[in-house]
């Protein structure tokens, strides 16, 4: 992996293409529980997380990573999820996109990660008309990125006398 910005979109770009109900993807920022202050975006949308749960050092400055990606479905109606409501159908839409979001990742590879997998889902209460859940991932990359930035070199010192002082760097 030399770039998060690279998983984030094709990760973007997987929902985007394979469910089209979907309005909005965005990086996670908790946008669903300060809807006054946030750029206005269309529900259903997904937001993305991700974190780290570990990490082995693979190389020099190589890492085999760890990496948890959460995926928050929102999803947000006044219609009535109870038992025999008479838009109960159109309620429960959002729960259609919770198993196409499972079927999209799980047991995946792409081209920046690998062994994709659902470890969790769970209901995240928001206090308004919104639907949010939460559905997690793991899967392994190979961050590489550290090694773009730092590159050996040889030094050498020569001192000719005491008022001179050379540096050769190969």
């Amino acid at each position: 992996m030399e770039n998060w910005q690279d998983l984030y979109i094709e990760l973007a770009e997987k929902i985007t293409q394979n469910l089209p109900q979907i309005q909005w993807v965005d990086l996670w920022h908790n946008q669903v529980n300060h809807l006054e202050d946030e750029h206005r975006f269309n529900t259903p949308s997904v937001f993305i997380a991700l974190r780290s749960n570990r990490m082995e050092d693979t190389s020099e400055k190589g890492q085999l990573v760890y990496l948890q990606v959460d995926f928050y479905l929102f999803y947000e109606t006044y219609l009535d999820t109870f038992q025999g409501a008479y838009n109960q159908d159109g309620a429960l839409a959002f729960t259609k996109s919770l198993d196409e979001l499972h079927g999209l990742f799980h047991a995946t590879t792409g081209e920046n990660y690998s062994n994709m997998r659902r470890i969790d889902f769970a209901p995240i209460d928001t206090g308004s008309a919104g639907n949010l859940y939460k559905v997690s991932f793991e899967c392994i990359l190979n961050d590489e990125s550290a090694m773009k930035y730092y590159e050996d070199i040889e030094v050498e010192a020569k001192v000719e006398s005491e008022d001179t002082f050379f540096v050769n760097v190969d």
